[in-house]
């Protein structure tokens, strides 16, 4: 049994149709989590050791192939107030006056 499991993946020079498969794979897991593309990118980086110019590379040909998805994955992320890191949220009780 392998002790790693650096062993079970693709590698990109030797398999690259089956490691661009693995990264299109990750990369809908990622969409799939509602994900932005720089999230993916670092994320895939960070946890699966795929360089981020492969996954940018992957995500582009993704996109070009899925415009109409893309879009309307966008348009669905920007209205998401979290996904911008900026969130807004009013304040529940205005600050009293004091006694006097």
């Amino acid at each position: 049994m392998y002790r790693n499991h650096q062993y079970l993946l693709p590698c990109l020079h030797c398999h690259p149709h089956t490691y661009i498969r693995m990264v299109q794979h990750l990369i809908e897991r990622c969409l799939l989590l509602q994900m932005t593309r720089d999230q993916c990118i670092k994320a895939l980086a960070e946890h699966a050791n795929i360089r981020p110019l492969v996954t940018l590379t992957v995500w582009r040909e993704l996109q070009k192939e899925n415009s109409g998805f893309f879009h309307a994955y966008q348009r669905s992320m920007s209205f998401r107030p979290l996904a911008t890191g900026h969130f807004y949220r009013p304040k529940r009780f205005a600050r009293r006056k004091p006694w006097k």
